[in-house]
Parts: C-alpha cells; sequence; structure tokens
C-alpha cells in the first residue's frame, strides 16, 4: 500500500464543565475526546483521529477533506456596564 500524505484538520478544544478539557474534529464527527490535562486530550484526540483515518482506509473509502474555515479568535472579555 503506498504512503498516505499527511491531513491537516482544526481540532477545538473547550473547558470541561466536570474538569479537565473536551476536543472535537468539525471535519470528522463522531472524533472527540475528553481528558484532565491538555496533553492528555490531544494525545487521545491524535489517536482516535489516526485510527478513524486508517479504518476509512481499510474500507476504501475517501478520508475527508476539511473546507476552509475561516480563522476565529475566542478570549474572555470582561466590561463594567456604564450606568447613564
Amino acid at each position: 500500500m503506498p504512503p498516505v500524505e499527511a491531513r491537516q484538520y482544526t481540532v477545538n478544544i473547550q473547558p470541561a464543565a466536570e474538569g479537565g478539557y473536551w476536543a472535537e474534529v468539525p471535519a470528522l464527527p463522531g472524533c472527540f475526546a475528553q481528558a484532565q490535562t491538555l496533553e492528555e486530550v490531544t494525545a487521545t484526540l491524535r489517536q482516535l483521529v489516526e485510527d478513524h483515518l486508517a479504518e476509512l482506509m481499510r474500507r476504501g473509502e475517501t478520508l475527508p477533506v476539511e473546507k476552509p474555515m475561516q480563522r476565529t479568535y475566542s478570549f474572555p472579555l470582561i466590561v463594567r456596564p456604564r450606568l447613564r
């Protein structure tokens, strides 16, 4: 089997309500992970994505290509309302 070129997918990571972190790959529905640290959630998600893609290849399916996404930024915004 010829080597497969590397793929790049966007990962969204958020704090989990019960502690730790929750991560997902929007281009690969069903690929998500939860762990206590960023390192753990990243490693777990990487393994899940690799396994998912390997299974698609085993079945002869086309590997998903992520649609170009517009970059978004997330940050906390602290404001103090001004009374008029």
